[in-house]
């Protein structure tokens, strides 16, 4: 008790301080995870898959990082191994300034305590043949924890606080709901307080009306409880409620980090531009203020053999030579984003000398100029068809308003007549 009241007094502080301002929990650089390709009777590596190569950035204490990216860019394995529930091929990885990039299974377990993480999947990451009590109990018993007033009370207390009853102790995987799978994932997360919790995909599998009720459960939990989160999604919408900065990956390499506002209201790397045009906007109204829908030729390169400089190059409508030669670094263009990118979007060139467009950047930029091309034109289909309706109905009603009139005089002819008569 005297740990919760301890967090309860530091969470509104680390709050209230500028996210800028606050310690850093969790420090990467240069983080690769490469897998083997090995073939032949003596299993000799022929290639390797370089899931994650060569990544940057840092978590303060109390915020939310999101990460983005098409599927198969290495999102996942960045949190397995900054969890290191796999081991880092290259890099750095510093939690709360101590490296734990080499730590043996015995190092990292007292710091298992500290780093959770959550599974995308709500069905398989659960022992079907445990109860409830049984799994979310689990951390306790490997760390040789105690809690006070027992462990089915503190199970029970954490079914409670993730919004499921007590009384589920007993129960099985199999009787609850996706929804339900998820939040007592997210209780066994919470057991031993941890101060670092990465979320893979965490309301992926689950319906649209669940989503929110998990994604409110997080955000409630990281107030409550002063917690660092990060999250990997797909769901942009999602990432933009929940999140203090996002780190844009493609193909193993973060291509812009920076802070919500930024990133939502101006992209700077042309892929992450790209990633907010499919963005859906809801509302009919914003239909026509709604950006020009880019849509990116080919499928993601295979990351056994990345492409030269700039691995976005082969899809950019905005690429040049030095772009296929020369990787750019991930720089701060602005406060507070970070963009590797010759040729940024509404910013000043990196390579201004560098203009003549590769043939593949010439044939994006025609497809993305036929996009623009054809919703102006439905746009202006819409509402030419729109004045012609209209006009159609005012002559329809001047055509009608006559022979109202006519058969008003008609009818009251004859009552005339009768009252003469």
């Amino acid at each position: 008790m005297s740990e919760t009241k301890k967090s309860d007094v530091t969470v509104p502080a680390q709050a209230s301080a500028p996210v800028s301002e606050r310690e850093v929990l969790l420090k990467v650089e240069g983080l690769q995870k490469h897998f083997p390709i090995r073939k032949g009777l003596l299993q000799r590596q022929v290639a390797a898959v370089k899931a994650v190569d060569g990544i940057d950035f840092e978590v303060r204490k109390g915020e939310t990082l999101g990460v983005v990216g098409e599927s198969g860019c290495g999102k996942s394995t960045m949190g397995r191994v900054i969890t290191r529930l796999q081991d880092p091929t290259g890099g750095t990885i510093h939690f709360e300034g101590k490296d734990i990039t080499r730590l043996n299974t015995a190092g990292m377990r007292p710091l298992r305590r500290d780093i959770q993480m959550i599974f995308q999947d709500p069905y398989g990451s659960l022992n079907p043949r445990h109860t409830i009590g049984s799994i979310v109990s689990a951390p306790f018993r490997l760390q040789g924890v105690e809690p006070e007033g027992g462990v089915k009370k503190e199970v029970q207390r954490l079914l409670e606080l993730v919004g499921l009853s007590p009384e589920h102790y007993n129960r099985y995987p199999h009787e609850f709901s996706g929804g339900q799978r998820q939040r007592i994932g997210i209780a066994r997360a919470l057991a031993l307080k941890p101060k670092l919790v990465v979320a893979d995909e965490p309301v992926s599998a689950l319906d649209v009306s669940i989503q929110a009720q998990v994604v409110n459960l997080m955000d409630d939990l990281q107030q409550e409880l002063g917690l660092t989160y990060v999250i990997i999604a797909h769901d942009l919408s999602v990432v933009r409620h929940v999140s203090d900065r996002i780190a844009v990956m493609y193909l193993g390499k973060i291509v812009e980090l920076a802070d919500r506002a930024s990133l939502y209201e101006s992209p700077m790397h042309p892929y992450t531009k790209a990633l907010m045009s499919a963005v859906p906007v809801p509302d009919p109204k914003r239909r026509g203020a709604k950006s020009e829908r880019i849509l990116l030729r080919g499928d993601v390169p295979s990351p056994i053999a990345p492409p030269s400089g700039c691995r976005f190059h082969t899809r950019c409508w905005k690429a040049t030579e030095i772009c296929k030669t020369t990787e750019p670094p991930l720089l701060q263009l602005r406060p507070g984003q970070q963009v590797a990118c010759h040729h940024p979007e509404n910013f000043e060139d990196q390579a201004p000398q560098d203009t003549v467009l590769l043939t593949a950047a010439k044939a994006a930029a025609e497809l993305v100029a036929d996009e623009v091309l054809a919703e102006s034109a439905e746009t202006s289909a819409a509402v030419k068809a729109a004045v012609a309706e209209t006009a159609e109905a005012a002559e329809t009603a001047e055509a009608e308003e006559p022979a109202g009139a006519e058969a008003e005089e008609a009818t009251d002819e004859p009552e005339a007549t009768d009252k003469k008569g």
